[in-house]
């Protein structure tokens, strides 16, 4: 079974437009999806539709997903451009897609996969907490107790593998491939092999705004057969995207940012 998991859409639909083609191109037969399908680009109500006609067997909620669904507006945490975006989203998605963001989990295991996926974290979901390095792997993999984990909400690939998780010793490792570069003439799809007696927690970008200096829409797809993890990175169009967001009247700080990948 071939599952994309895309993370961080951000009503970005030039971006999910690429990114399901290449899906259909390696034959993905299941889709997941770890939050923020709106916020920060043009087309929410476009993406969340898209979204929503695909064979989905995971979906939880992001932040973004929930300020936009809830009537909390003063959005600690979120800055003017952000705030901005979550407000004028409310009013371009209807009451049953509203409805539909505010029901997702915040977390949950996808049936008959090794998978458990999350936006934030596994330890406090709700709380909208960052995966950066190492430590806060391994607080995490406490308490993940399925194979894979797959979470989004920073923007940023990480993968990281905690080993012998069947007994004995149990280190935590970055897996720094699975990074790659912002070269796309010298850099081949980051992959991971699958190992027995080994969990891993995997961010997989962003598709609709990354913030890895490397402005192109990056997801995963997971083939449980052959036991690997390959992360896409793909080319867009950027400028139409832009066009869209300042069209629509939203900062231009967030049509500017796209081109830079931060």
């Amino acid at each position: 079974m071939k599952y994309a998991i895309l993370s961080d859409i951000h009503a970005n639909i030039q971006a999910l437009s690429v990114v399901l083609e290449k899906c259909k191109e390696v034959g993905v037969e299941k889709y997941i999806c770890l939050g923020d399908v709106v916020g920060y680009n043009a087309n929410p109500a476009q993406c969340l539709n898209m979204m929503n006609a695909l064979d989905i067997v995971g979906f939880v909620r992001g932040n973004h997903d929930e300020y936009v669904s809830n009537n909390d507006e003063e959005m600690l945490g979120f800055n003017q451009h952000a705030k901005a975006a979550v407000l004028w989203t409310k009013a371009q998605l209807d009451e049953t897609q509203r409805n539909f963001l505010a029901k997702l989990p915040y977390k949950t295991v996808i049936k008959g996969a090794p998978i458990t996926i999350v936006h934030a974290t596994l330890d406090s979901p709700e709380s909208w907490g960052y995966i950066f390095d190492i430590h806060q792997a391994r607080d995490n993999f406490n308490y993940q107790f399925s194979q894979l984990c797959f979470c989004g909400h920073s923007h940023v690939p990480i993968a990281f593998i905690k080993k012998g998780f069947a007994g004995g010793a149990t280190p935590v490792d970055e897996i720094l491939p699975w990074k790659g570069s912002a070269d796309p003439a010298n850099d081949p799809e980051p992959e991971i092999i699958i190992e027995k007696n080994c969990k891993y927690l995997i961010n997989v970008g962003s598709v609709g705004q990354p913030r890895n200096r490397d402005p192109r829409a990056s997801f995963a797809v997971y083939d449980s057969t052959a036991n690997k993890l390959v992360r896409y990175r793909l080319q867009y169009d950027i400028a139409a995207a832009q066009k869209s967001i300042i069209e629509s009247g939203l900062p231009e700080r967030l049509a500017q940012r796209l081109e830079k990948g931060s």
